[in-house]
């Protein structure tokens, strides 16, 4: 008898993977929901709709987008975080969400092996942005906080953002108090930065482009090809270049013929005409596109490295 149930159970455990296997060669056999935790517009929302333009031609099947930005990108992540691994639930966003909020939420329901990554879209360089005529560079900065009693103040986009890790690393490296004044966004942070409300603001170039403020410092590994006169903070002496990256990722356990369909696909979408020029008019540095395996070495490495940060913050929960 019980030999009897473990053939059974053997039969049945082909029959599965058979199943599961002809499932995954026959991807996609239904439309595709792409979740972006990121409301409509914004720069996740406008790349990943060019993006799956393509790779729904390719793959011969339509993907609908749905924007869920609530709980500070933590909602929509959620539920592809939940969701059946059949790569017909995918998420296309930054990072961050997966990256920093884990560690400073208690409820997330996530963690970063809850996804596998299919491809890097986009990374997004932060800049210093002040007034003309007031700061140079770091140095000057630095120099001025240090004249200027309680410190400096500049504004981000909010609280536990990559612009407020920023600069809270690098007030962390050079000893030098800057004070930090959260807002809703980055447009309403370069905005005060403009009307003098405070010293300074640091959000991503693709915000801060056309602000009409200067560029005293960039926060990357390299110059930025679209501003090419504007030195990095590491140029300038200090060591800090904090990632600022997103693409297309899925549930984890996704079978890996159907992963590397997505994958394929992607690589194709982004060499596009109209990809490219999304690349262009969002200011992507050259090396802005990953493929599976190089989208999870960055993200391994940003959970290290942001765990190391905001645990010497103490934002760590």
């Amino acid at each position: 008898m019980t030999r009897r149930r473990t053939i059974t159970a053997a039969i049945a455990a082909v029959a599965f993977g058979l199943t599961a296997t002809a499932a995954a060669q026959d991807y996609p056999d239904r439309i595709i929901e792409m979740i972006v935790p990121s409301t409509p517009g914004s720069s996740a929302d406008i790349v990943g709709r060019i993006l799956v333009d393509s790779m729904g031609a390719q793959l011969g099947q339509r993907f609908v987008v749905f924007n869920k930005p609530g709980g500070a990108s933590i909602l929509g992540t959620a539920e592809v975080a939940r969701a059946k691994p059949d790569g017909h639930t995918l998420m296309h966003g930054a990072v961050f969400s997966i990256t920093v909020q884990p560690l400073t939420e208690r409820q997330t329901g996530y963690t970063d092996k809850s996804f596998d990554p299919i491809c890097q879209t986009f990374k997004n360089d932060q800049v210093i942005v002040a007034r003309p005529n007031t700061y140079k560079n770091v140095a000057d900065l630095i120099a001025a906080s240090k004249a200027k009693p309680g410190g400096l103040n500049y504004g981000s986009p909010g609280l536990g953002t990559i612009p407020h890790l920023s600069m809270a690393e690098l007030s962390q490296i050079t000893k030098v108090e800057f004070n930090h004044v959260p807002f809703k966004g980055p447009a309403e942070a370069i905005q005060m930065a403009l009307a003098g409300q405070i010293d300074f603001s640091v959000a991503p170039l693709t915000a801060a482009a056309s602000s009409g403020l200067v560029m005293p410092a960039l926060f990357a590994e390299k110059r930025n090809s679209s501003i090419p006169n504007v030195p990095t903070v590491k140029e300038q002496g200090f060591d800090v270049a904090p990632l600022s990256i997103g693409g297309l990722l899925g549930p984890a356990g996704m079978p890996a013929n159907v992963k590397r369909k997505l994958e394929d696909a992607c690589k194709t979408a982004v060499q596009s005409e109209a990809f490219q020029r999304i690349v262009r008019n969002t200011f992507q540095p050259s090396d802005f596109f990953a493929d599976s395996a190089g989208f999870a070495a960055h993200l391994a490495k940003d959970v290290a490295d942001k765990r190391r940060l905001l645990t010497a913050l103490g934002m760590v929960k």
